[in-house]
């Protein structure tokens, strides 16, 4: 393969784009369908909210929580392998779900095997676009990420229409017989080799126990090539360590924190909107409308927040959008048990969806921003796997406050504090960030006494060990300015 001295930002770009669009549909908008089986889960089975709403619970934690195994199969299979077994495995999980004997029977066949072959997809897909592009990095992740919104908006009458037909176990098994079409999908992402991606050859390559031979083939070699990973153990070592580093950044410690919140948050939604709607009288073909509302919303979001994203006067401030995205849906969940008419419950799904679409859109950015484009596909892994627990604990949790308070007012009070309280904490963080170095500039430009900054051409040079690269880069061009005036 050519290796690329930076992404493409066009070409195949646009299939990789078109080919992450259709797994969105094939994986995020076929788990959000499987809530309209809710009330016929609970109907056949005879059980409560709390335990009907494991199903669902369990698909999106087996989704997230597997999510680096995808990217591992990803980093160090390929690509396309990965998604192609993936299409497999889901596909399996729903087929023999359409045959399931009970709860128990669903939380294996529809929770953890369609959830593993979601994960196999999902984060690798996602990181492929990301490979691609760098300029109109949010824009394509907007158009990829609007399939979750298009693929809810057509695929919710349809399985409404599709159990009506052929009854829950009928519409399982056209589901998936659909989601084969992951396979597809998978053939399209054609691997590409960037020039940052290559790592330079650590320091236990020169002791004395490896041949001077190897020696010269290792260093021309990347350091994740399986090849030297045969050679020594300290070698897979490193590049593991490599491939993780970022976990110890705090941009990314905080950013993970905030979703573990926000994922809570968001998750019960979209369990108990169609079964809210219809216990305040709204009917069934109005509730699943609501969600096809909320998935083509959910598409002007992902778009039209990628494209105001990618504008230079907002580019820098991409994690102040996310963040707002993220307060403005929780704000809508706080406000969700005071509607209970259809009219009321249409402007609801709108603003919503409209959120919803935009902070999903922005979670690789923000996360690429964070850890560069090369740890993108492994802290994709890492961001999605955090997801997996607040997915798997909040819908169940919000039953059993159904069950108990005989209403949904807790349950979503709880949803949007939370993701209110995700917001506010990548606020607070931003803002702890900004009055650092500006505390760092006073210091510079006050004392002087162990700050020397130069300049020769377009490199700056600083003789600090205490500041971090970006507080450098900071202070360079601020002097560069003031030695202007």
């Amino acid at each position: 393969r050519a290796r690329h001295a930076g992404p493409p930002d066009g070409g195949w770009g646009w299939m990789i784009v078109a080919g992450c669009f259709l797994v969105t549909i094939c994986t995020r908008a076929v788990t959000r369908c499987i809530s309209i089986f809710f009330v016929e889960f609970q109907a056949y089975f005879g059980q409560d909210y709390a335990r009907t709403a494991w199903i669902h619970s369990i698909v999106d934690c087996a989704t997230m929580l597997c999510a680096p195994l995808g990217s591992l199969i990803s980093n160090h299979v390929s690509c396309q392998v990965g998604i192609m077994l993936g299409g497999l495995l889901a596909s399996t999980g729903l087929i023999l779900s359409s045959f399931a004997t009970s709860l128990e029977h669903l939380y294996l066949s529809l929770g953890v095997l369609t959830g593993l072959g979601f994960a196999l997809c999902y984060s690798p897909a996602i990181a492929m676009v990301g490979k691609y592009f760098n300029k109109k990095k949010a824009l394509a992740y907007g158009i990829a990420m609007s399939g979750s919104g298009i693929g809810t908006f057509i695929l919710a009458p349809v399985v409404q229409l599709l159990i009506e037909q052929f009854s829950w176990r009928g519409a399982l098994l056209i589901l998936g017989g659909f989601v084969l079409n992951l396979c597809v999908c998978g053939a399209l992402m054609r691997p590409i080799a960037l020039k940052e991606d290559r790592k330079t050859a650590p320091e236990f390559l020169e002791q004395d126990y490896v041949p001077e031979a190897q020696k010269r083939d290792l260093k021309r070699m990347s350091i994740c090539s399986p090849l030297i990973k045969v050679w020594s153990h300290e070698c897979l070592c490193y590049c593991s360590w490599k491939e993780y580093d970022f976990l110890l950044m705090p941009g990314f410690m905080v950013l993970a924190v905030s979703v573990l919140f926000m994922a809570y948050g968001c998750s019960p939604l979209f369990v108990y909107l169609v079964p809210y709607a219809l216990s305040v009288g709204v009917s069934h073909h109005q509730a699943a409308f609501l969600m096809s509302i909320l998935g083509v919303i959910d598409i002007i979001g992902n778009i039209t927040f990628g494209w105001l994203t990618d504008r230079r006067c907002l580019k820098k401030h991409r994690h102040f959008c996310y963040l707002f995205a993220v307060g403005m849906d929780g704000l809508c969940c706080l406000f969700l048990p005071v509607l209970q008419k259809f009219p009321l419950l249409v402007p609801f799904s709108f603003t919503f969806g409209y959120f919803d679409g935009a902070y999903v859109t922005l979670i690789p950015v923000v996360t690429a921003d964070v850890v560069g484009t090369s740890s993108l596909s492994s802290a994709l892994g890492v961001v999605y796997f955090l997801h997996a627990i607040p997915y798997l604990v909040s819908p169940p949790v919000a039953g059993w406050l159904v069950d108990t308070t005989g209403s949904y007012t807790a349950s979503f009070l709880l949803s949007g504090f939370s993701m209110i309280f995700s917001s506010m904490l990548l606020c607070f963080a931003s803002l702890a960030k900004k009055i650092k170095r500006t505390h760092l500039r006073s210091l510079t430009n006050d004392t002087g006494t162990k700050q020397h900054i130069w300049t020769n051409g377009a490199i700056a040079y600083s003789v600090t060990a205490e500041l971090d690269q970006k507080d450098v880069e900071f202070l360079a061009v601020d002097t560069n300015s003031y030695s202007n005036r």
